[in-house]
This record gives structure tokens, C-alpha cells and sequence, in this order.
């Protein structure tokens, strides 16, 4: 295939891409998704042809934004710099051209200046030192040892094993071990060689003596050259480009000249594969192990720990044994586990100040210690653990605790994000509304003692699954059966942002297929994990998050013994009239049900959302057999932080032969609301779709938007010193009020 065939070829296939972003795409709906995932393999098997695309991409740009297709410019960005971190090499006339492209769109509204302005940050950084977007890139999601980039990325796929079929989960299980094979640390620094040393040197570089060389190298001289070209790169963003190319060439002669020389012809530019990220899979089995795995990526435990011990130690692990010794927590510490009983005789002998002799009868008076049990200590309360990732690097020791007053402690150094998690959720609205629970104790706990916050960068991605029978069918509501019914938050986003419909929306129906389908020879092949490649490219590109707002529930019994619940639910709240009830109860609610009708009597006490956002309290009592609140609104236009509230009521209609009944639909908007029996009949109350989320004999429930725990904590500490104070005061009026969950898109909403 000649150059002029094989543009038009990429050409057909870009503008393809955009079809697909209008709905016109001629393609069967099961194959949707896969045009990028195709056009992006094709230029990995011919590298050489990325400033091709490249070039294409640019000018469909351009087109774009003349003829006012705005929808068509951010998944374009995307994939042109996508191709662009790939790239062995692209002239600097071509990244000027882009760069200045991003530059116009700084004119524009959100998202567009918002990714404008990153891109365009990447590329000067690009063109000043070639190669460093790649170089990060991999040094980060394989968290190689570097100073000069000490940043770690790692990706967690939970899934839900009672949501998703065991075909899938296997499948998952298989591609993500898949992934990861001939990807070890010395592979991946030859990479990073390899490319960072071709980019910058183009067609002088000799691509097939440099991987020659480095493969006939010890490990130990692998990592020093890994460390030099490192090096070059990122202090080369403050000195001129030629001395950034002088000084990768005579690190590329000096590999070169450490090997014998060869007699293979210069190549031309050969493309370098880049490494699949740093993905691991885990079963969502119990409720706090996305905490858990977030604790252990942060601080990964040695070696020589029993793996038998390690569930038993997480599960007696909390928050307040990490960082006991950590210095970022010294100012924000509400009590502190000592070790110090506070008897006199028990302070060692050297002690700071001499102690003051007293008489015989106080000598007799004091306490007295008795001899305890000695606890063993887990690997994850040692101190060795505690001091291996409780400072980041360059970073000081802690300072030991000031035991007497008038000596201050070191100023400690302060605390980077090195550590970047990014959380993706595969399954249907029941697993975000597990995320929601674990996000909001997650803050609970960074609220009592912040640990991760200061540390981790933490990043949530949803793609949506759902299979026809999922492995426990008492799982399934007879409300919510049908892909837009479970899928709320992923049809939302959908309507949103169109490049997340094309690209992760559609895996919906793709992963299941694929999970079912035979096992092909080629299956080992890292170049044919599609739904891997999906997922690092979802990680890798989405950096919009989108933010839905997390709604806190109290749920009352009508046992008096039986203490309130509290929980936490992200997309929908459904009550039912409870119908497990005694014989006589059941007789007493048939012959009121003659007179009055189906359903309970309730009372609905909301606050009213209006244009002018003035509070409006309102009260209301009606006959009812369900209510529905949903946090997801069916039009991206519409206000994300509200609730839609449906109300099935009961009215009674008296004729002159009978008396009927009819059911109509109530349907109002509130951000707080409260539902009381006023009969004293029970209900239920399921959360998130979920039947595991049920409550079960409630006769009132009260629903407002979940506040964020650290603003709270601030709210309560202003009140003790101003009592008086209504309004938020102080720091309390600067820090976000509600707990919202951000999940990432490929461009946010737009509007």
C-alpha cells in the first residue's frame, strides 16, 4: 500500500470515528467501540505512520472547529495525543500546530480551556524535552525507581463476584495476568531508552544496535542508563534543546560503545511498544478492602509477612496504628495511643528531670503495675512498617514526640502525592452505590486521622456491565431489569460526554460477549486484550471527572429498641409497603384497605427546590403504595444535585354504585425530605437497587445531601468557641460543604 492509499485509509477510518460520535455509524451496535481500539493498533503495527495520523488529526481539527463541531474536538485531542505519547518521533512543526491549536481553545468554556491548557502544558514539555510524555508515562504506571520522577500509578479493577457472571470475572482475571507478562522492570527501562533516545535524535539514531546493545547489558547497567536518560530528560526542560539532544547522543554513543559495534543498517524509525499499566483485579468481597488495598499500595508489606496472617492482620488494622509516628498527622491529632502508663515509678531512670524525693507513705501509696499479656505484633503495626513509607522520598524522619514542654519539634517536610490509584468499577449501579459507602467511610476515616489524603491521589472510573442472570438471582429488583434501569450513572454520563458512549458505554454489551467466546491461540498476546487496552486507555486519557452528589439516609424502626440506621445511597431510593405481617395484623389491614383504599398513609415533609434556591418547607399527607427517589437526573440538563421524587398516590373515588380507587403519579423536587407512617404500618426501604441493601420494618426515613465528614469536624470545633453562630464562619466557609463522588470522563459534562 503506497502513502497516498494508506492516508486515504487513515483518513476513512478518522472520519469513521466521527460518524460514530453522530450515531450514523453503518456498524452493527455490538461492534461500537472498537474503531479507536482498530486505528490505533493499525499505527502500532506501522509505527512510522503516527505523523501521518497525527497530520490527519490536526487538520479534522481544524475543520472542526471552522464548521463549529464542537463535540468533534476533545475526542480528536484525545486520540491525537494518544498517538502522539506513542510516537517515535514527530517533527516539531507538527507538535507547533497542535500546540497552537490547544491555544485557541483557552477562549473557549469548560471543558474545553480546561483541556486545552493541559495538553498544551504536555506539549511545550514535549517539544522542549521529545519523549518525556512516554517516559513518565511508563516510570509511573510501572513505579520504577526514579528521583528526579518519584510519582507511582497503579489501576484497581473491583468487581462485584455476586453481580457479574463467573465467565466474566474469569475472563477479567485472565486478560489482567495477561497483561502483565514480559513486562519486568529491566523490559520497561529499555523502553523508556529506546524511545526517549529516538525521539530526541530522530533518524540519527541506529534503533537496532541500541536495543542490541542493551539487551547484551547486565541489569545493574541497564538501570545506570536508565537513570542517565532519565536524568537528561527531566532536567533538560531548563536548558536549550540542543544541549538536551547533545547530551542523549553521547549517552546513546556511550551504550553503543560498551557493546561490540554491529553491522546492521540504520532502520529508520522503529516504534517502541508501550507497556501495558500497572492493572491488578480484585473480587469486591467485603467492604472495606478498597481501603485496604489503598493502605497496602501506600505501605506494602515485606516479604518476609505470612501471607496466612495478612487477611487476619488487615482485619484488626486501623488507621490510628499507620501513622501513630507519622508527622503530618502531629497537628491534627485528637488523642494519642501512649505508651506511657503515667506511673511515676514506671519512667525509666534516665529520665529528662531528676524525680523529687518524697516520704515513706507516699512511696507505699503509689499504683503498683501487675504483669500483662504480651501482644505479638502484626507485620503492619511494626515499626519497621510504620518508618518504610511514613515519609516520602527526601523527605526526613519523623521527629520523636516532645515528652517535656519547651523544646518544639523539627518542622517536618512537607508531604507530596506520589501515589496515584485510580479505582475502576466494573458492573451496573449496585457497585457504585457499594463505592459510595466505602467513600464516604473512607473520609470518615481520613477525617479522624488523615493518612491517604496527603499521600494519594485518588481516581474513580466506572464502566458499565450487566449480565442476563447474574450469580444470585434474589439479587435482581423486580424495579430495575433492564440495561438504562441498572445503568443510570453510565447513561448519564453517555449523554454527557459522547467519547465515553463510543468507547466505554458500549462495553456494556462487548465484555460479556467476549468473556463467553472460545479461547483463541492468540489469546496470550498482549496486542489482543481488548478489554485490557480499553481499560489503560480509559485510565490513562479520562482526567474530567464528573461529580454526583452522595445522599445520606436515617431509617427508622417501629420497634423503640431497635436504634436508627444510618447509610449512604448515590442513585435511588425505593420504599414498599411491607407485606410480611402477623394473621392479625393482616386482617386489621384488609378491612381498613376496603375503606381507605391500597397502600399506607404517609407523611411527606420536604423542602421545595425553586428557581429563586430560597428554602420552602412544605408538608403533605397522602395514601401510597410506593415511592421512588432518583439522584440521577433523566437529562444532563437538568440540576445534578436533586432529587426527583415519584410518589404513587392512591386517591379515592366515590360513585354512586361502589367506591374505586385510582393511583396517580406525584412527582416533586427536593434536596431534604422526610417520609413518616403515620399509621404505624411498616415498610421497606432498598438502597442503590441493591436487595442487599434492604431495611425491613421502617416506619419513617429521612433523606438530605451527605455532608462532607471533615467539614463537619471543622463545624463542630467553630461551634465550641461561637455559640451564638448560625452561618458557617471562619475556615468552615471555605471548605466543600457536600460529600460528591467524582468519576472520570473523557470531557466532563459539556455543555
Amino acid at each position: 500500500m503506497d502513502s497516498t492509499e494508506l492516508e486515504s485509509d487513515i483518513l476513512r477510518r478518522v472520519r469513521a470515528l466521527l460518524r460514530e460520535l453522530d450515531g450514523h455509524h453503518p456498524a452493527c451496535q455490538s461492534d461500537r467501540g472498537m474503531l479507536r481500539w482498530t486505528l490505533h493498533k493499525k499505527i502500532d503495527q506501522n509505527p512510522s505512520n503516527s505523523s501521518m495520523l497525527v497530520r490527519i488529526l490536526v487538520k479534522e481539527l481544524e475543520r472542526a472547529e471552522r464548521g463549529d463541531f464542537r463535540h468533534y474536538i476533545i475526542p480528536l485531542l484525545h486520540t491525537l495525543m494518544y498517538t502522539l505519547i506513542k510516537a517515535p518521533c514527530i517533527s516539531d512543526e507538527l507538535c507547533s500546530r497542535v500546540y497552537d491549536f490547544c491555544k485557541k481553545l483557552l477562549t473557549l468554556p469548560k471543558p474545553f480551556c480546561t483541556i486545552g491548557l493541559d495538553y498544551a502544558i504536555r506539549l511545550k514539555m514535549e517539544m522542549t524535552a521529545p519523549g518525556m510524555l512516554y517516559q513518565r508515562m511508563v516510570i509511573s504506571e510501572q513505579s520504577l525507581k526514579s528521583d528526579p520522577y518519584p510519582y507511582q500509578e497503579k489501576i484497581f479493577v473491583f468487581a462485584d463476584p455476586e453481580l457479574l457472571s463467573e465467565a466474566i470475572c474469569n475472563a477479567l482475571v485472565t486478560d489482567t495476568e495477561a497483561a502483565q507478562v514480559s513486562q519486568s522492570p529491566r523490559v520497561c527501562m529499555c523502553y523508556v531508552i529506546t524511545h526517549t533516545v529516538q525521539a530526541a535524535l530522530a533518524e540519527g539514531c541506529d534503533i537496532h544496535s541500541l536495543q542490541a546493545s542493551l539487551q547484551g547489558m547486565a541489569t545493574g547497567d541497564v538501570e545506570h542508563w536508565f537513570q542517565q536518560v532519565v536524568s537528561a530528560v527531566e532536567c533538560g526542560g531548563s536548558a536549550e534543546r540542543g544541549q538536551h539532544t547533545a547530551r542523549l547522543e553521547g549517552i546513546y554513543h556511550s551504550i553503543l560503545s560498551s557493546s561490540p559495534a554491529g553491522d546492521s543498517p540504520l532502520g529508520g524509525l522503529q516504534g517502541t511498544p508501550l507497556p501495558n499499566p500497572n492493572i491488578s483485579f480484585h473480587l469486591w468481597t467485603e467492604d472495606d478492602q478498597l481501603w485496604k488495598e489503598l493502605v497496602l499500595f501506600i505501605h506494602p508489606l515485606s516479604q518476609s509477612c505470612e501471607p496466612d496472617c495478612l487477611s487476619q492482620d488487615l482485619d484488626n488494622f486501623e488507621i490510628q496504628d499507620i501513622i501513630s509516628e507519622c508527622e503530618c498527622c502531629e497537628q491534627t491529632r485528637f488523642s494519642m495511643l501512649s505508651t506511657d502508663s503515667g506511673i511515676e515509678r514506671d519512667l525509666p531512670a534516665a529520665a529528662e528531670e531528676p524525680l523529687v524525693p518524697c516520704s515513706a507513705e507516699a512511696e507505699q501509696s503509689r499504683l503498683h503495675r501487675k504483669g500483662g499479656i504480651k501482644k505479638k505484633p502484626s507485620p503492619l503495626e511494626s515499626v519497621a512498617f510504620l518508618q518504610a513509607g511514613g515519609s516520602s522520598p527526601g523527605a526526613k524522619p519523623p521527629p520523636k514526640l516532645q515528652r517535656r514542654a519547651g523544646a518544639p519539634p523539627e518542622p517536618a517536610a512537607p508531604l507530596q502525592r506520589l501515589h496515584t490509584a485510580r479505582i475502576v468499577l466494573l458492573g451496573d449501579d449496585r457497585i457504585l452505590g457499594r463505592l459510595a459507602q466505602a467513600f464516604h467511610s473512607l473520609r470518615k476515616r481520613e477525617t479522624r486521622r488523615a493518612f491517604l489524603t496527603p499521600r494519594l491521589n485518588l481516581q474513580f472510573y466506572h464502566i458499565p456491565v450487566v449480565t442476563g442472570q447474574p450469580n444470585t438471582s434474589a439479587l435482581v429488583d423486580h424495579t430495575a431489569t433492564s440495561h438504562g434501569e441498572l445503568c443510570e450513572v453510565a447513561e448519564y454520563l453517555s449523554r454527557a460526554d459522547p467519547w465515553y458512549e463510543s468507547n466505554i458505554n458500549t462495553l456494556c454489551h462487548i465484555i460479556p460477549k467476549l468473556a463467553t467466546m472460545p479461547s483463541s491461540p492468540s489469546k496470550h498476546l498482549v496486542t489482543d486484550l481488548f478489554i485490557t487496552d480499553v481499560i489503560a486507555y480509559y485510565a490513562r486519557m479520562a482526567t474530567q471527572p464528573v461529580c454526583f452528589q452522595v445522599y445520606a439516609v436515617k431509617v427508622f424502626f417501629n420497634d423503640p429498641a431497635q436504634e436508627p440506621a444510618e447509610d449512604v445511597f448515590l442513585t435511588e431510593l425505593c420504599t414498599q409497603v411491607q407485606d410480611s405481617l402477623s394473621h392479625r395484623e393482616l386482617n386489621m389491614i384488609k378491612k381498613k384497605t376496603n375503606l381507605d383504599g391500597p397502600g399506607i398513609d404517609l407523611t411527606v415533609t420536604y423542602r421545595k427546590v425553586v428557581v429563586s434556591d430560597r428554602a420552602k418547607e412544605l408538608a403533605v399527607s397522602l395514601r401510597s403504595t410506593a415511592l421512588v427517589m432518583k439522584a440521577i437526573p433523566a437529562d444532563e440538563a437538568e440540576d445534578l444535585m436533586c432529587l426527583s421524587v415519584n410518589i404513587t398516590e392512591i386517591i379515592r373515588i366515590n360513585n354512586l354504585s361502589r367506591r374505586s380507587f385510582s393511583a396517580v403519579a406525584n412527582k416533586l423536587k427536593t434536596r431534604n425530605i422526610a417520609i413518616r407512617s403515620t399509621e404505624q404500618r411498616p415498610f421497606t426501604v432498598c438502597l442503590d437497587k441493591d436487595s442487599r441493601r434492604t431495611y425491613r420494618n421502617v416506619i419513617n426515613v429521612e433523606v438530605s445531601p451527605c455532608l462532607e465528614p471533615s467539614y463537619c469536624l471543622q463545624k463542630s470545633r467553630t461551634m465550641k468557641f461561637n455559640l451564638h453562630e448560625t452561618e458557617d464562619v471562619g475556615l468552615v466557609k471555605y471548605m466543600p460543604k457536600s460529600l460528591l463522588l467524582p468519576i472520570n470522563t473523557f470531557a466532563g459534562v459539556i455543555q
